[in-house]
């Protein structure tokens, strides 16, 4: 019976759709799923792909190759002419294409067809049937690879791009290639259709082709920025055991990507194996990688780096320096900044904006105020128009160095000539005023810039708590901290912690303690904000009763907060507190800082936890963590505190062969381990090394 003529399965009233669940190393697998749909392109995640046919009486579903599927109607007519021989016609136009290129090359049409007509028409089609019926008259491979391959790139429609692939491989007979799967792999990627995009690199392993670099890439850059980060790295592992190089594209990407999760450790492996792999970091890669380091606190490391970039011949540029200028910033390391814009200068590098207005800042942490206001002023003969940024950053050192005219000058400067302000301009000026002990004035700027339409935040709340706090009008800021917790607007960690402190000050202690009490069951702010208040207000008790029922349920999501209750737990000594934080946070699947595992290191040491301190030491390095010397001296204390020498000696022996790290220092430490557990000699011997190996001059302990 011909399919058409029948009443019960006509190809009008059913149209299936194959699900590929199939997934490549490392991805689990699924089963065949077939959803009966509507006349349009089906969405094919199969865990097999299969050829499906139809007859009268039952859908039979044969495979015509492990992990592809083909939809295509065939009437019983087609079906007798496929059982009498192994000859069909599509094997014979095979057997003469095969004898027909033995002798000649074969001649393509590639020229005399539209390929934006055919693209078009392609288009207009909703399954594949009629998409196999456009391409049928091609079906001799009149048409090159490289056209096939041309046409598969324009077609954006993966389902289509599918359908297409489908028929290059089963009906014209192309031999499949890697250039059409990349094609294919990127198409179904785009539309994050995952486990196909696996189930295709599986096929193409059957089919004995080996994905090379390009499909690794696709893969890993789709991945990696779907947030789908462990399978990314799956795939770089694969491509790694498979020995596809990578190029430096790749590896930027995930290095990026890490960096943006905040995953630094990560970011520094995978700087590693790119230079393993023997590709040559780029400007762009440098810089990321000097981010990098910053954000792990690994600064010298991160200044070794503009050395590496020299004799690489990479140049270090403005953002090299912007960037490492930044992060001794945050890390409040104001002298080597210094150090490093005088370095900058030196080598005549371009100064920006983002530099100038860093450099303002550190000049006036380092109470150099007429430096800071030399380069201000200086700035537009640079060619460089300060911004808001600059303008609230002098006016800040102008109050921390008590300039409160020149402050005031400036911000009546910058209403006169309509320079921009901002909130945190009104905010400095406040705090400036209130410093000055002129109460009124700071509370009118609160009216002023409500006048000009720029809202009051959270800091300018605080700031005016805080000022009437100190000026003994308790009951004003009482009366304001209480409005504002009515009105609805947020009340943050430093708002609390501003009024907490008033309250303790004024000897009001029953009233901070119901904050405190408040705080351990917040209703109108985040669990987490409260944990970092009460951390802020140093009350270890009351944040380790929030944390716990913050993580128990789920809501513990800012690595940041583990962090400030670990180092609020060490500097109250309560060690044990230290070591359930940080055993939650990596159950929780959170990577430490140095800073962080410093302070576990010093836990452990405390409860006499040694092998547990050394287990944890080697769990990190194994993780790819990169540890400031600090770490690694603290781990050699702590081996000499359990009395064990060898491994004392084991670690020195590898630290020392490190060029990373500092040798002066690494001796002085080891030398005083030994001369802590009463082993004179090994420790005589230690210091005679630094003279003899001239190891004194080899490294700044500095940086």
């Amino acid at each position: 019976m011909n399919i058409c003529s029948s009443s019960s399965l006509s190809l009008s009233m059913l149209k299936f759709e194959a699900i590929h669940l199939q997934s490549t190393s490392p991805f689990p697998t699924s089963a065949l799923v077939f959803i009966i749909r509507d006349n349009n392109y089906k969405t094919r995640v199969s865990k097999s792909r299969k050829q499906i046919r139809i007859s009268s009486s039952s859908l039979i579903i044969t495979s015509s190759y492990p992990n592809k599927d083909i939809w295509r109607k065939s009437d019983n007519n087609n079906n007798e002419k496929t059982k009498h021989s192994s000859s069909s016609p599509v094997l014979h136009k095979k057997s003469d294409y095969q004898h027909q290129n033995h002798h000649h090359r074969q001649v393509y049409l590639d020229h005399s067809v539209d390929m934006d007509e055919l693209i078009s028409s392609i288009k207009k089609t909703s399954t594949p049937q009629e998409l196999f019926a456009i391409m049928s008259i091609y079906k001799g491979r009149q048409l090159s690879l490289r056209f096939m391959v041309s046409l598969l790139s324009r077609e954006s429609d993966w389902q289509r791009t599918l359908a297409l692939f489908d028929w290059m491989i089963e009906e014209a007979m192309y031999k499949p290639s890697v250039f059409a799967y990349n094609v294919v792999i990127r198409n179904v990627l785009r539309a994050k259709q995952w486990e196909l995009a696996s189930g295709l690199v599986d096929e193409m392993r059957q089919r004995a082709i080996s994905p090379d670099k390009f499909t690794y890439s696709t893969l890993i850059t789709h991945f990696g920025k779907e947030g789908d980060f462990d399978s990314a790295l799956s795939w770089l592992q694969q491509m790694e055991q498979d020995r596809v190089t990578g190029d430096l594209v790749l590896y930027s990407n995930l290095i990026e990507l890490s960096r943006k999760l905040g995953d630094y450790s990560k970011a520094i492996s995978l700087f590693s194996r790119l230079k393993r792999a023997g590709i040559t970091p780029d400007l762009v890669a440098y810089n990321s990688m000097i981010n990098v380091f910053g954000k792990a606190k690994l600064f010298r490391e991160a200044r070794q780096l503009l050395h590496e970039m020299r004799s690489f011949g990479v140049a270090p540029d403005t953002v090299s320096y912007s960037t490492l200028l930044s992060k001794f910033v945050e890390d409040k390391r104001f002298v080597e900044a210094l150090s490093i814009f005088s370095e900058m200068k030196e080598v005549k590098c371009p100064l920006d904006l983002t530099t100038c207005n860093v450099m303002i800042d550190v000049y006036g942490q380092l109470d150099m105020a007429k430096e800071a206001d030399r380069l201000f002023w200086s700035m537009r003969k640079m060619a460089i128009e300060p911004s808001v940024v600059s303008y609230n950053t002098i006016l800040r050192v102008y109050g921390e160095a008590d300039l409160f005219g020149e402050a005031i000058h400036l911000f009546r400067l910058m209403q006169s000539k309509d320079i921009e302000q901002n909130v945190v301009t009104y905010n400095t000026m406040i705090k400036i005023y209130g410093k000055s002990l002129e109460h009124e004035k700071a509370t009118n700027l609160v009216q002023e810039m409500q006048k000009r339409g720029i809202e009051p935040n959270a800091v300018t709340y605080s700031t005016i708590i805080s000022i009437w706090g100190k000026a003994g009008k308790l009951d004003r800021a009482a009366t304001l901290f209480q409005k504002l917790r009515n009105s609805g607007v947020e009340i943050d960690q430093v708002l609390y912690q501003t009024m907490i402190v008033a309250y303790e000050k004024a000897g009001l202690v029953a009233h901070a303690k119901r904050l405190l009490h408040e705080l351990k069951r917040p209703d109108n702010i985040p669990r987490e904000t409260a944990i970092s208040i009460l951390v802020g207000a140093g009350r270890t008790e009351e944040a380790m009763w929030v944390f716990r029922q913050a993580f128990d349920a789920g809501e513990v999501k800012d690595i940041s907060v583990f962090g400030c209750l670990i180092d609020l737990l060490s500097r109250n000594k309560k060690q044990t507190n230290v070591i359930e934080v940080f055993e939650k946070m990596r159950g929780a699947g959170y990577f430490p800082n140095s800073n962080v595992i410093a302070l576990v290191l010093n836990a452990y040491g405390k409860l006499r936890e040694f092998e547990k301190a050394e287990a944890m030491y080697k769990e990190m390095q194994d993780e790819g963590c990169v540890f400031p010397d600090e770490v690694h001296f603290q781990m050699l204390s702590l081996y000499g505190w359990a009395g064990d020498f060898t491994a004392v000696e084991s670690l020195f022996q590898r630290l020392d062969s490190d060029p990373n790290i500092d040798k002066k220092e690494l001796h002085l430490v080891t030398a005083s381990v030994y001369e802590r557990g009463n082993r004179l000699d090994d420790a005589s011997q230690i210091i005679s090394q630094i003279n003899k190996r001239g190891i004194s001059n080899l490294l700044p302990s500095s940086t």
